[in-house]
């Protein structure tokens, strides 16, 4: 029986959107069509669990481009701080810097989060992938950074 979410979210356009990128044009998501897109959603520069996803997608660059599949960090740092972080992490991951937080809000990934028993509102650690036609064909929820990068190349492998 085929999985139901991706059967759902596969007739989903994802939103569009146009946001400054640290060191480069500003992107548009349309614009890049008929690439495939992977779109990270991730809460803070420099912080352990974004430092190593970042640094995954990084590591596997190479990879994504090889199957012709293009891959975006988004979060509501400035562009100031994405600079930072590419830099002393070595990135290599264009980063989207979407301070307003109207991207994260039309993905669905701006959410109420808890720590230490006090609510927040933040980025849920998300990632889309984004066909060549513009929907969402996969995403992936509250993700755990161990493997996710590997996960998210498979997929983009099989479309």
């Amino acid at each position: 029986m085929p999985d139901t979410q991706m059967e759902n979210t596969a007739t989903t356009v994802a939103p569009d959107f146009t946001l400054p990128q640290d060191g480069g044009d500003p992107v548009t998501l349309s614009a890049l069509r008929p690439a495939p897109v992977v779109l990270f959603f991730y809460p803070r520069d420099n912080t352990p669990g974004c430092t190593t996803e970042a640094q995954g997608f990084t590591a596997l660059k190479a990879e994504f481009e090889a199957v012709g599949a293009q891959v975006y960090g988004i979060s509501k740092d400035s562009l100031a701080s994405h600079a930072k972080f590419r830099d002393k992490k070595d990135l290599t991951i264009p980063l989207l810097s979407d301070e307003e937080g109207t991207t994260c809000e039309d993905f669905g990934v701006w959410k109420e989060k808890s720590m230490y028993g006090k609510t927040f509102m933040g980025i849920e650690r998300s990632t889309f992938l984004i066909d060549g036609t513009g929907a969402i064909v996969r995403e992936w929820r509250k993700v755990k950074v161990k493997g996710h990068v590997e996960e998210v190349l498979d997929a983009v492998k099989a479309l």
